[in-house]
């Protein structure tokens, strides 16, 4: 009975060690960024969509609203021409010739349609699946934010990060009087309000920076590649 226990017992170590292999973490929350507009038709469902995973704590949503719609009869109030070249800079990166809204980029280099919630979940669980190679923290002491990394198996010849600090409103709600979606009210989430690059990582060493942050808007930072490559790693302080 003994030794059967044991050959039991070994078998179900075996399994774990199978499960989770030696020195694998996971990853971060994964980062979603909606590129959307107020003057899109097709763009409420996406925004619901975005909506229902905001409270997730496994993911970042990030609403980057784009100005190209305006034309069609109603200005954006969200939109910013900065926003609209970050999802430019994205279909140069990956070789497309298009953009269009809703689109979502989930952690910099995987491209769903915005408002097809299966799709969004299948994409998901494939960068769930995957270990970290990145690990940050950061911590807001005042009007000082601390953000600290460290590579876990990154090979830095990959080419450099940037170190990219957001703020967003976590809830908008808009009554759209003119446009595709005129005579409606709609509730927006995320609602990117500033983006900046804070500094550069060559992950040869640990990252150790400070940057100024003042309000009490959430504050999301992500490590990704240059030029609009993958992001490697997330935080968030509510």
């Amino acid at each position: 009975m003994e030794r059967m226990i044991r050959k039991i017992l070994n078998t179900v170590a075996v399994l774990f060690s199978l499960a989770a292999p030696a020195g694998a973490q996971e990853s971060g929350p994964l980062v979603i960024e909606l590129f959307t507009s107020q003057g899109c038709s097709s763009c409420p469902p996406a925004d619901a969509l975005l909506l229902d995973h905001a409270s997730r704590d496994d993911v970042i949503t990030l609403a980057l609203h784009v100005d190209y719609w305006d034309y069609i009869g109603w200005a954006d109030t969200f939109a910013r021409p900065e926003y609209t070249a970050r999802q430019r800079a994205y279909a140069r990166a990956s070789d497309r010739r298009m953009i269009y809204t809703p689109q979502m980029i989930l952690n910099g280099e995987t491209s769903v349609v915005g408002s097809d919630p299966a799709e969004l979940e299948r994409a998901l669980q494939t960068h769930q699946a995957r270990a970290a190679r990145v690990n940050m923290d950061i911590e807001r002491d005042g009007d000082v934010l601390h953000i600290s990394a460290q590579n876990i198996s990154y090979d830095p010849s990959e080419g450099e990060f940037l170190v990219q600090l957001i703020r967003y409103s976590a809830e908008e709600r808009v009554e759209i009087r003119r446009g595709e979606n005129a005579g409606k009210t709609m509730p927006y989430s995320s609602v990117v309000t500033g983006f900046e690059a804070v500094g550069r990582w060559d992950a040869a060493s640990d990252l150790a920076l400070e940057t100024d942050v003042t309000g009490d808007l959430p504050i999301v930072v992500l490590i990704q590649q240059e030029d609009h490559g993958a992001v490697f790693a997330a935080a968030r302080l509510r």
